[in-house]
């Protein structure tokens, strides 16, 4: 039986967001993102007309675009409508997979038998539309590569129904760049030796391209040739990361329990960012030394950042932490994971903390997770009395 997967995808998510909020943004350029030593974290498709592009620093966007409007954003109102959508499709589809913030896959094989899959998919688009005001886009296909590009080349608002045999007639004259996860560096080797669209790139021996670039190039001559049989992963908010410590000795040291809070922070949000995930919930366990246990959490717009992390995990702490006895153990857990890269805070961080995080994180690739750290989360020794 032929597979029929569906990716779905929110035009302009932030920009539509915006939209929903307040109409007089239609039809002008926009941009969402920091100041103006920011990036960009979105912008309509009237502001990419002059080349404005996603994670460009704000100076050169409005160089390039002057009259374009500039909106900080509101990480919170998109994770709100975020899950919002999500509810919609969840309520329907058979098996869904939230891909990111913005992104979902379906697998609706078999549905043909008794409904046309491609009928019913419009249908479901149109819901979310009806019920939450945003845009969405999407392809159907006989995998998650081949849809996912299908979808770019459909937007905006453009639903593409690409069937098995049409598969590398599709991809043939794309650009290699159209290849999910294909980075900067393997499109520049690539480019360099004349290997520019995704038909050249299907035609190359297996073999010598994963001489060139590694083990992931058996991955991307199976991508160029239309072969992808990763399945859907049904979407479960429950999915999650966590870190507990038991001590030795119960402890009051209030500046230990928080410098190893820090630390525990930094571990897990480099897991996140390391697995691109971004984590929506925060929660901060304790337990006392009579083996009560309490819990606090929060929900917080989409992160993977170290110190918007280590701020919430604190406010939780001192919220829950009431009753001054000793504690036996302390513990944080991140959950309601999607897939992403908003690595930091883009409508308020600066370009410089973006290449701070980047090179914080290729040294913990290179020597370890514990190679850099805060000094705040430097284990202390707690205090005998």
């Amino acid at each position: 039986m032929e597979r029929a997967i569906v990716h779905m995808d929110l035009d302009t998510f932030f920009v539509s967001c915006e939209r929903l909020k307040n109409s007089q943004l239609m039809g002008i350029p926009l941009i969402i993102g920091g100041g103006d030593r920011g990036v960009v974290a979105s912008c309509s498709y009237e502001a990419r007309h002059f080349g404005v592009r996603a994670a460009m620093p704000m100076k050169m966007a409005l160089m390039l675009c002057p009259q374009a409007k500039v909106i900080k954003g509101d990480m919170g109102r998109y994770s709100d409508l975020s899950h919002d959508v999500t509810k919609v499709i969840e309520s329907k589809a058979p098996v869904m997979e939230k891909a990111s913030i913005d992104e979902f896959y379906l697998d609706i094989t078999g549905m043909d038998k008794f409904y046309g899959a491609y009928s019913w998919t419009q249908e479901l688009s149109s819901a979310v539309t009806k019920e939450t005001g945003l845009p969405m886009s999407f392809a159907l296909s006989v995998n998650k590569t081949v849809s996912k590009i299908a979808t770019g080349e459909g937007k905006p608002m453009g639903n593409l129904q690409i069937p098995e045999l049409k598969v590398r007639s599709f991809l043939n004259p794309l650009s290699i760049r159209k290849i999910p996860m294909l980075g900067e560096v393997t499109f520049n080797l690539l480019s360099r030796i004349g290997i520019r669209n995704i038909q050249t790139l299907s035609e190359m021996p297996a073999e010598v391209l994963q001489q060139m670039i590694g083990k992931n190039g058996l991955e991307l001559w199976k991508k160029a040739n239309g072969i992808d049989n990763n399945p859907v992963e049904p979407y479960r908010e429950r999915k999650s990361i966590s870190k507990e410590h038991t001590f030795d000795q119960d402890t009051i040291d209030l500046p230990m329990l928080k410098s190893m809070m820090v630390g525990m922070v930094e571990q897990l949000a480099f897991q996140l960012r390391s697995e691109q995930w971004l984590s929506s919930t925060v929660t901060v366990k304790i337990r006392y030394a009579n083996f009560d246990t309490e819990t606090k959490q929060c929900r917080v717009p989409y992160t993977s950042a170290d110190h918007s992390l280590i701020s919430v995990v604190k406010e939780l702490f001192d919220s829950l932490y009431k009753r001054r006895m000793r504690l036996r153990l302390i513990g944080i857990q991140l959950s309601g994971l999607v897939r992403g890269t908003y690595q930091i805070n883009i409508f308020e961080d600066t370009v410089e903390m973006m290449a701070l995080y980047q090179a914080m994180d290729k040294m913990k690739n290179r020597f370890g997770a514990s190679a850099v750290m805060r000094c705040a989360g430097l284990d202390i020794k707690p205090k005998t009395k």
